[in-house]
């Protein structure tokens, strides 16, 4: 039965990359004729272009490998420092959490026995107290450069409970999301340049220190 779920989703992954292919969906992302359109849609209908935002960041989230600076990025462009960190981070936590239940339920019974073998991935990624899964949360979260989508599917594999990775995600994403939602928004706003991306700035520095801390307080060192 494992090997069946893992043999699904690889196939949906397949056929995913195949109809990416065909329909270019992750070039929407990137198409300055879609951005201009969203920007006019504010003016007119914010609810409708919320709406459309926050679906393409779940399913970006889900289904194209894309870091998640991507949609802080665009968040920022569109709907300014605050609004934007807000519905980036429900966006991308609501995706984080669909992902996770899917990595959970076609992964883990055939990838975790396999994972618990190599002692680094078993102390960090499989640790009984938690601490150890938690500071990698935290790490990939604070700094959304890496691939959203991989990264969730594979902490469904990983013994962290939902309720720690939902709330996790969503606490560690703030900082890293409003540092570039707020980094972007002061590229694009003349006026408020330098204050924008002063605070962007500041956040950067208290990421980078609560990741020092943190790591110090909470996590076991690792026995090279």
């Amino acid at each position: 039965m494992k090997n069946k779920k893992l043999w699904l989703f690889i196939g949906l992954v397949l056929l995913i990359l195949i109809l990416n292919h065909i329909f270019k969906w992750s070039s929407y992302l990137g198409d300055t004729d879609n951005l201009t359109f969203l920007k006019a849609m504010i003016q007119d209908n914010l609810a409708g272009a919320i709406a459309i935002y926050m679906l393409v960041t779940i399913v970006g989230s889900i289904v194209l490998a894309l870091p998640g600076v991507t949609f802080a990025i665009l968040a920022g462009l569109l709907f300014g420092p605050v609004l934007g960190t807000i519905l980036c981070t429900i966006s991308a936590t609501a995706g984080a959490v669909l992902a996770f239940l899917a990595g959970r339920f076609f992964l883990r019974d055939s990838i975790r026995p396999a994972a618990m073998k190599n002692q680094y991935l078993k102390k960090w990624l499989f640790d009984e107290s938690g601490k150890n899964q938690l500071f990698v949360l935290m790490i990939t979260r604070l700094v959304p450069v890496f691939p959203y989508n991989l990264q969730n599917f594979a902490y469904g594999v990983t013994d962290i409970g939902f309720v720690a990775y939902t709330v996790g995600s969503f606490v560690f994403m703030i900082p890293g999301t409003a540092m570039y939602t707020i980094g972007t928004a002061g590229l694009a706003d003349a006026k408020n340049r330098i204050m924008y991306i002063g605070i962007a700035v500041i956040i950067a520095v208290v990421v980078i220190l609560a990741g020092v801390f943190l790591k110090k307080r909470y996590i076991e060192n690792v026995e090279e």
